[in-house]
């Protein structure tokens, strides 16, 4: 996004925050997803003057809460490509933004996280100095730690005339490949400083762009294609590979052109249409016990191996956009050939490798499998349809059954987010998705990351439904007065379905992994239980959404009808459901 400059621009000492302002629309920022504070009065101002003069702003969206403004960001990048700016409040917004850092780094999301320092002169030797109590006390001997682990980038502006050359660094590294938050921190009186026109330089943003993966040499794709076309059992294990709108029809291609199922396990994006053949489900334990010759592509985690026996005399491969795992301080899955680069690029020279080898033997075998493969997938649906069919008991409803009505009220192009936790596989069987990029899952382990995405979609494809599944564990960590307000206040409706146990299901299961016959069995006491009796369709209702309680299953048709109605209005909706309990 360009503009044209004022003829002073080039005479007028302008402040660090102009030049800030200035370099976030050269780089293509379209948003400031803002939580602001008293570190941000130089920036306020200077948008402030700028909308005086008419300029071009990125657009301001104010949230109550940092969590909504971050994963609001990541849920715009990741239905667009384009990361934006969140603007949060010294080491306060910093301590609250990390869980959704941690979110989006682990989804792999570009996203400029910048936060305000506290003044550090004291008596009033520069513009912007300590005026205030909380300056004394919002100063940490090191703000950048709290989101250190979570950040390809970190940095504090140094001098006012290095504004545009720091975005310019930034904007680059968080777009590049793998793409990633980044972190910049900005002094109050760094902001607040004029800028010599003297000191200042161009920094273009076609002079910095990021570096983006490639391909591979044909050795390695070679090798993987060889072992490929003699396999017998051929299993593709993946998890983001998605996250390129036009990679699932490509990862069918490949999979229809070997014979191979695939498996997704811990989804972040949709990888495979849920209607094609190959796609086996999301446990690929059983598959990795008997394959022969497996694909790890773009997946963090392919299986938990205290509980999968992977064939001992299969021969894995791995291609991945990060494929050493460089963040990861143990990543322990042996493979055989390893590639990192772009999985869509990367799969497209696998296709052409394998369809050189393809022989009439090797498309008879092939065949064979894929009629196999088409029982496998007729029988996992017909097990998916059955466990809809019962409905549940009063304040026990069956979550498959609710899933299932939700399903049908949805247009295909409509995104679904599942945060559903102890119902997630339950909520990718019943609510299954076909087109490329309307379907997210949790990829860090941080709560709460579904209610702001789901805003920051909605942002971006504003004509198509969003809905997103929680917990109630979930809905507490989601902020929901604050995504409630933005959604509100911006015009941006979504659908949220609470599948309420009454408590942390995930807690009480891991007890029971790891003390299956223990004084917590025994006693039935997992401290996993929540608070009884809470409205959350009364929380969606005080904010102007509408709410729904669902308690007989024999309102789900009902009930789910209004919610769409409300929302295609307009109005966000949030069906509040009584699952059987914890």
């Amino acid at each position: 996004m360009e503009f044209q400059r004022s003829p002073d621009d080039d005479t007028t000492p302008h402040t660090a925050s102009h030049h800030l302002l200035q370099a976030l629309l050269d780089h293509g920022v379209e948003y400031l997803f803002c939580n602001l504070g008293t570190d941000h009065a130089p920036l306020i101002e200077e948008m402030a003057r700028w909308r005086e003069q008419g300029r071009a702003l990125p657009q301001v969206v104010l949230c109550p809460h940092e969590n909504t403004a971050l994963h609001m960001a990541g849920g715009y990048a990741i239905a667009t490509g384009r990361g934006q700016a969140v603007l949060v409040h010294v080491d306060a917004g910093t301590a609250n933004s990390a869980m959704a850092m941690h979110n989006l780094f682990r989804a792999r999301v570009p996203v400029l996280l910048m936060a305000g320092r506290a003044p550090a002169t004291t008596f009033n030797q520069v513009e912007g100095g300590r005026d205030t109590y909380v300056h004394f006390v919002q100063e940490p001997f090191d703000q950048g730690s709290v989101v250190r682990p979570y950040v390809k980038w970190e940095y504090t502006l140094p001098w006012p005339s290095m504004a545009a050359e720091v975005i310019a660094r930034a904007h680059s590294v968080m777009q590049s490949d793998p793409p990633g938050p980044v972190y910049l921190m900005l002094p109050r009186e760094m902001l607040a400083a004029p800028c010599p026109p003297q000191e200042l330089h161009p920094f273009p943003a076609a002079s910095h762009r990021p570096v983006k993966a490639g391909g591979a040499h044909p050795a390695p794709i070679q090798q993987i294609a060889e072992k490929l076309v003699a396999s017998e059992d051929p299993l593709l294990v993946t998890a983001y590979a998605g996250r390129h709108p036009r990679t699932p029809s490509l990862v069918e291609a490949l999979a229809r052109l070997v014979g191979m199922r695939v498996c997704e396990f811990n989804s972040v994006h949709l990888n495979i249409r849920r209607d094609s053949p190959c796609f086996a489900g999301y446990l690929p334990g059983t598959f990795a016990e008997k394959a022969d010759v497996g694909l790890m592509l773009d997946v963090d985690v392919p299986w938990v191996p205290k509980t999968t026996r992977v064939n001992p005399n299969a021969w894995w491969a791995q291609m991945d956009l990060d494929a050493i795992k460089r963040d990861m301080p143990m990543w322990g899955f042996a493979t055989h050939a390893r590639i990192e680069g772009d999985s869509e690029l990367l799969l497209a020279q696998l296709i052409d490798a394998v369809k050189a080898l393809a022989t009439p033997a090797f498309e008879a075998r092939v065949a064979e499998r894929m009629r196999k493969l088409e029982r496998e997938h007729a029988e996992r649906q017909r097990r998916i349809d059955a466990a809809a069919q019962a409905p549940g008991e009063r304040g026990a409803i069956n979550p498959a059954h609710l899933c299932a009505a939700i399903h049908r009220a949805l247009d295909s192009r409509d995104t679904v987010l599942n945060e559903g936790i102890r119902n997630t596989l339950t909520v990718f069987d019943q609510v299954p998705r076909n087109e490329p990029g309307t379907l997210l899952g949790l990829p860090g382990g941080g709560l709460g990351f579904s209610a702001g995405t789901a805003l920051g979609v909605k942002l971006a494809r504003p004509d198509a439904r969003v809905v997103h599944f929680v917990g109630d564990g979930t809905f507490y960590f989601s902020n929901a007065t604050s995504t409630l307000a933005v959604a509100r206040e911006y015009g941006l409706p979504i659908f949220t379905v609470v599948l309420d146990n009454g408590g942390w299901s995930a807690v009480k299961e891991a007890t029971l992994r790891m003390y299956p016959k223990g004084r917590a069995f025994a006693t039935d006491e997992y401290a996993s239980v929540l608070p009884t009796g809470m409205d959350f369709a009364g929380v969606a209702e005080a904010a102007g959404a509408h709410g729904e309680r669902l308690v007989d299953p024999a309102d789900v048709e009902a009930a789910v009808a209004r919610c769409i109605r409300a929302l295609d209005e307009g109005r966000s909706a949030l069906l509040h459901a009584r699952i059987a309990p914890l």
